[in-house]
């Protein structure tokens, strides 16, 4: 079978004004080098959610492999991006492993799964308009934003544990980020992780002995979710604390897609709809054998953005190497050594750039907050999703992140309704 790609010139080199577009390639020495770029890329935040939220970290991996394997054949070759762990899933997973175990969280990621990709069959009928008047850059970045501040406590925990090792740890992340340039500058994170490993090791905070147990090569911890026919009516309880990430997934594909049509071809925004289906279907397939929800990956539009090359074929590659690397329970084992000071450093820095992101959302598209509406939108889903306000009705529990989410939309849409019909906006 003939493979899909066309060879960009000569396959060797890109011009300083060039592209290398989806359907091309460089090439296959360098394809597999770009290939392997991208996995370092989305390598440093992958593994973070498994350890932060009790998952196995091979499964994860695995199902990020399949996952970005999935998205490229659903959205016919044409969409570069690599689906990584998303990080809007760890507070509802967290507390749905703590209260009902590990099964219960597996159903919650199943049902966002399926939700994102039901989400992406109506935008394939009828265009992503009705996403952009539910959430305006103003909603859209308040739920942004008030996930990333929601977690400050767990960095604040994980902080704790070993204060020396998280402080070098985050002084190597923001010291990466301007220290060097291109590739390098953009893995902050992953060099900051392995500058606080290196530490950690010295000083004797690293339990090196289930790696020596590990195999190789062999199958990863497969788990199921929950039976929603069998479980107690407490399991459907955490389903609001899922809901609102689909709303986050939502808007980072449609950004992700926004940000590579910019740069490469504007027909790509039409592959929306197909690519929030494969979202949702590699969402439901990750949970449903263990793994953890899945979202497009700005660390790897960083990567395209430093080389100028937009080849899916790159991706494939970065897909099968993620699956290899997910059987092998020796790499899984080895991010389990990962000591909590480290962890601590840098998601004090991470999380905060998950808030940050939702401000930028906001700078970007130039929202005007000397408009009441805008005001209280932000202001009242910000404290609500900070001080994790909860809300229990019945078996059903709603956590800061849901009740923020719901009170940016609500807040928005009926300040917007009732200001036009009184002429006060």
């Amino acid at each position: 079978m003939a493979l899909p790609w066309t060879l960009h010139g000569d396959g060797k080199k890109v011009g300083a004004h060039e592209i290398v577009l989806p359907g091309e390639r460089l090439t296959w020495p360098r394809t597999i080098g770009l290939g392997a770029q991208h996995v370092v890329a989305m390598f440093g935040a992958t593994f973070l959610v498994p350890l932060l939220t009790g998952f196995p970290p091979a499964t994860t991996l695995l199902f990020s492999g399949v996952g970005t394997l999935l998205f490229l054949v659903i959205t016919g070759n044409r969409l570069p991006s690599y689906l990584g762990s998303s990080f809007a899933f760890i507070v509802p997973i967290v507390a749905a492993t703590k209260a009902h175990g590990m099964p219960s969280a597996l159903f919650g990621i199943v049902v966002t799964g399926i939700l994102l990709a039901i989400v992406g069959l109506i935008v394939v009928g009828t265009g992503t308009r009705w996403i952009d008047g539910l959430m305006p850059p103003v909603v859209a970045g308040a739920i942004v934003a008030l996930i990333g501040f929601n977690l400050a406590p767990a960095a604040g925990a994980n902080f704790a544990k070993a204060p020396v090792t998280a402080l070098v740890t985050l002084a190597a992340v923001i010291l990466c980020t301007v220290l060097f340039r291109g590739m390098l500058g953009r893995l902050s994170i992953f060099l900051g992780v392995a500058v606080g490993y290196v530490f950690a090791c010295l000083v004797g905070q690293v339990d090196f002995s289930g790696v020596a147990k590990a195999d190789w090569v062999g199958l990863p911890q497969f788990t199921l979710p929950a039976n929603p026919f069998t479980a107690p009516a407490s399991t459907w309880g955490i389903l609001p604390a899922f809901l609102p990430v689909v709303l986050v997934l939502i808007a980072e594909n449609v950004g992700h897609i926004r940000g590579v049509a910019q740069l490469t071809d504007p027909s790509v925004n039409r592959l929306t709809g197909r690519a929030l289906f494969a979202d949702g279907l590699a969402t439901t397939v990750a949970g449903f054998f263990g793994g953890s929800g899945t979202t497009t990956y700005g660390e790897n539009i960083g990567v395209m953005a430093a080389t100028r090359i937009y080849s899916t074929a790159a991706y494939w590659v970065a897909g099968i190497v993620a699956i290899l690397l997910g059987l092998s329970p020796k790499v899984g084992a080895v991010i389990n050594t990962i000591p909590a000071g480290v962890l601590g450093g840098v998601t004090t820095a991470l999380y905060g750039l998950i808030g940050i992101i939702g401000v930028k959302i906001w700078l970007d598209n130039k929202v005007d907050f000397s408009k009441p509406k805008n005001q209280f939108t932000a202001a009242t889903a910000l404290i609500i999703g900070i001080g994790d306000f909860t809300l229990n009705l019945g078996q059903l529990t709603f956590n800061g992140i849901a009740l923020g989410a719901i009170a940016a939309i609500v807040v928005y849409h009926v300040m917007n309704a009732i200001s036009r019909v009184r002429g006060t906006d």
